[in-house]
C-alpha cells in the first residue's frame, strides 16, 4: 500500500499565518489546526518562528497576533507564500488491525463520535487472565530484550547505559510531545547544561525534566513502583516549570481537560479520577510479566488523564517500571515517529482498541533493543567491587564534600563506614580517593551532591 501524503506541519502553520495579512490569534489559530497539533505544541512552534525572523509576534497578553515576516522590498514586491512539499509520511509497519484504527482516527473530527471515560474497559482487565500481548509476543520480547548477565541486582543494566538512556529517552519522548531540539542539542543540554539557542525555554526545561525522572527510575529500581507516590513522583519531576499551576505538579487534577484533535472527553470529577487512578495502579501491580505491565499503563494511564497535563510523558516512563525493575532493556522510544503514535492514542481514547499502540509499543521495544544491547557489548566489564560497595562510596564521598573536608587518606579513612569488611578498606580508601580526582560539577549528581553543595565545597575545602 502506498504511503500517504501528509503536509508538514510548520509549512501548514505558515500557509495558515499567511492567509491572515493583519494576523491571527493563538486561539484563531489553533481552531484551524486542532487537527493536526496540540495547543501547546503550537505555542513552541510559534515561539520558535518568532526567534528565527519568519514570523512577527504583535500585542500583548490575550490581544497578541501572529503575521508572517515581512519580505525586503528588494528581494520581492508581494508577500511569498512559503513553499509546501508533499513528502512521504514516516510511520511504521502497522498489523491489519492497526490499520482500520488509523483509518478510523483519519477522519475529520466532524465524522468521529465524541466519547466520555469508558470505565468498562478497564473492568474487562482481568490481571494475569487478559493479554494485550499474547505469549508469543511477550516471549518474543523477552528474548531480545534479555541481556547475557540478566540474574544482577535490579536497574544494574539500566546504570550500565544510563548515559546514553538519559540522551535518547529526554530527546525522544520529549519529540513525541513536538519538542524541536535536535538529538545533538539534547546531547549538548544533558553533557554540557548549555541550552540549544532560539529554542523556547519550555522545550528546555522538557527535557531537562525527563533526565530527572529517568535518574529517578534507574538509581531508585528498587524502590520505584506502581505506587500512588512513585507515579506522582514521576508527575511532579516531568511536569516541573510546564504547568500554569504549580501546585497541579505530583497530584490529581482538579480541572476538566481536553485532548487536543481528539473527540474523547476525559473524567472531570477529581474523587472519581483519585480511585480508578488508584485501581490502575493496583492492577498494574498484579501483573507478573513486565511486558504486559509496561503496556498497560501506556494504555490506561493517559486513558485516564490523571493530571492536568503530561500524562502521556508519565506513562512513557512509567512504562519503564518493571523493565528495569527486572533488568531488562529499557523502552527509549528511539526514533518513533510522532504520528503512529498520536494515531495510536487516538485509537485508545476514541475505541478503547489496542491494536495500533501494541504495533507501536512493539516496534519501539526492538528499535530500543537493537540500539542497547549492542552499546552494552561495547563496555568495560563492571568492577565487582565497585558494585559491592556502591553505596558506601557515594556516602563517603558525599559525606566529605557536605562536610567542606579535604579528602586525604585519614579524612577518607575515619569516614569508613562499618560495613566495608577490614581486608577491603585500604583498597576502599583508594577507590574513594580516586573518585576525588575525576568529581566535578558534571558528575557530582552521581553521589546525590546539589550544585550549591559541590560549589561551596570546591570554594571551602580546595
Amino acid at each position: 500500500m502506498p504511503k500517504k501524503i501528509a503536509i508538514d506541519t510548520d509549512a501548514r502553520i505558515s500557509v495558515e499565518i499567511a492567509g491572515h495579512p493583519a494576523g491571527i490569534g493563538m486561539d484563531a489559530l489553533h481552531a484551524l489546526m486542532k487537527d493536526v497539533i496540540s495547543r501547546r505544541s503550537l505555542q513552541r512552534r510559534l515561539a520558535q518562528f518568532v526567534a528565527e525572523g519568519k514570523v512577527v509576534r504583535e500585542g500583548n497578553q490575550r490581544g497578541v497576533r501572529y503575521r508572517l515576516a515581512s519580505v525586503p522590498a528588494e528581494a520581492s514586491t508581494t508577500l511569498p507564500l512559503p513553499v509546501v512539499e508533499a513528502t512521504a509520511e514516516a510511520y511504521i509497519p502497522i498489523s491489519p488491525e492497526g490499520e482500520e484504527i488509523r483509518a478510523h482516527v483519519r477522519q475529520p473530527r466532524q465524522m468521529r463520535t465524541p466519547v466520555g471515560y469508558n470505565q468498562s474497559f478497564l473492568e474487562a482487565y482481568y490481571p494475569n487472565e487478559t493479554w494485550y500481548l499474547t505469549a508469543e509476543l511477550r516471549e518474543q520480547l523477552r528474548q531480545i530484550g534479555t541481556p547475557p548477565d540478566d540474574e544482577r541486582p535490579a536497574g544494574t543494566f539500566a546504570r550500565d547505559i544510563l548515559h546514553r538512556l538519559l540522551i535518547d529517552l529526554s530527546w525522544a519522548s520529549s519529540r513525541l510531545e513536538g519538542n524541536t531540539y535536535s538529538r545533538l542539542d539534547t546531547q549538548r543540554l544533558i553533557e554540557l547544561g548549555q541550552a540549544a539557542e532560539g529554542k523556547d525555554a519550555l522545550e528546555t526545561q522538557m527535557i531537562l525534566n525527563h533526565k530527572a525522572a529517568i535518574e529517578l527510575l534507574v538509581n531508585e529500581a528498587d524502590l520505584v513502583d506502581f505506587t500512588p507516590y512513585s507515579v506522582f513522583s514521576l508527575h511532579a519531576l516531568l511536569s516541573d516549570g510546564l504547568l500554569a499551576d504549580s501546585s497541579a505538579c505530583g497530584r490529581i487534577r482538579h480541572r476538566p481537560v481536553d485532548i487536543g484533535g481528539s473527540v474523547y472527553l476525559p473524567i472531570a470529577m477529581s474523587q472519581r479520577l483519585g480511585e480508578l487512578f488508584g485501581i490502575i495502579l493496583n492492577m498494574a501491580k498484579e501483573i507478573r510479566d513486565p511486558f504486559e505491565q509496561a503496556f498497560f499503563v501506556m494504555v490506561h494511564l493517559p486513558y485516564l488523564q490523571p493530571f492536568e497535563d503530561v500524562n502521556k510523558r508519565v506513562s512513557r516512563l512509567a512504562a519503564n517500571i518493571p523493565l528495569i525493575r527486572h533488568n531488562l532493556c529499557p523502552l527509549s522510544f528511539i526514533d518513533v515517529p510522532e504520528r503512529p503514535y498520536v494515531d495510536a492514542m487516538l485509537g485508545v481514547y476514541e475505541l478503547n482498541r489496542v491494536e495500533l499502540l501494541r504495533d507501536v509499543f512493539v516496534w519501539a521495544y526492538e528499535r530500543s533493543c537493537q540500539q542497547y544491547l549492542a552499546i552494552r557489548q561495547e563496555l568495560v566489564p563492571p568492577d565487582t567491587f565497585r558494585l559491592r560497595y556502591r553505596q558506601a562510596l557515594s556516602a563517603v564521598v558525599k559525606a566529605i564534600v557536605l562536610q567542606q573536608q579535604l579528602p586525604t587518606t585519614d579524612v577518607v579513612t575515619t569516614a569508613i563506614p562499618a560495613e566495608v569488611a577490614e581486608e577491603d578498606r585500604s583498597k576502599f580508601v583508594k577507590l574513594v580517593l580516586e573518585e576525588f580526582e575525576n568529581l566535578h560539577e558534571g558528575n557530582a549528581i552521581r553521589f546525590g551532591i546539589r550544585p550549591l553543595e559541590f560549589a561551596a565545597w570546591q570554594e571551602n575545602a580546595k
